[in-house]
């Protein structure tokens, strides 16, 4: 495997574990940086950095990141996000992907794309749960700021610095499973 491959797989998984946060957003940043030329995607998935995809990313990311705002909608979307950051993190990650054979790049886009994506979507859905019942919405919004955020520096760094990024996510999953085993005991 070459650095460039490993870089590309390191850039896949932090925009995957930046769709579990929001699902266009990593969508956006890596059409913004095909547009731009900071980064080149797979043959196929050129399209993606059209001026009509950043234009039609760029809307979705916003009224994703406004309906995030809205007591109850949020819950709602979180329900329809989950399958959609699975397929967010596998697009991403099988557009960013170079120079490996299709098998790999598809079980890796599905495994580590999909399944990082999954995995934080199901986190961020039940703390927001957690949210709405403790405080019937109201901290809502400062779930969604920092959802948003994240989302930003993990989708940043991912295109900037994926080796950096990979830390990054490391660490997101370490501090979610550890929230997680904490909480688990008390759901029993």
């Amino acid at each position: 495997m070459t650095t460039e491959t490993i870089i590309s797989i390191f850039l896949g998984i932090g925009l995957a574990a930046s769709a579990g946060f929001r699902v266009f957003l990593p969508l956006f940043a890596l059409s913004l940086a095909s547009y731009f030329g900071v980064w080149d995607l797979n043959d196929s998935w050129t399209w993606i950095g059209s001026l009509a995809a950043v234009s039609t990313l760029g809307i979705a990311t916003l009224a994703e990141i406004f309906a995030y705002f809205i007591p109850w909608v949020d819950n709602a979307l979180d329900s329809l996000a989950i399958p959609l950051a699975a397929i967010a993190g596998t697009a991403v990650m099988v557009s960013t992907v170079a120079d490996l054979d299709p098998v790999i790049t598809w079980s890796l886009a599905i495994i580590a794309g999909g399944g990082t994506a999954t995995a934080i979507k199901g986190a961020n859905a039940a703390g927001r749960l957690t949210s709405t019942a403790t405080t019937g919405g109201l901290a809502n919004p400062i779930v969604s700021t920092v959802e948003t955020g994240t989302a930003v520096a993990v989708s940043t760094t991912s295109i900037l610095a994926p080796s950096i990024a990979i830390i990054l996510v490391i660490l997101i999953l370490i501090v979610i499973f550890s929230i997680y085993r904490k909480l688990r005991p008390k759901l029993k």
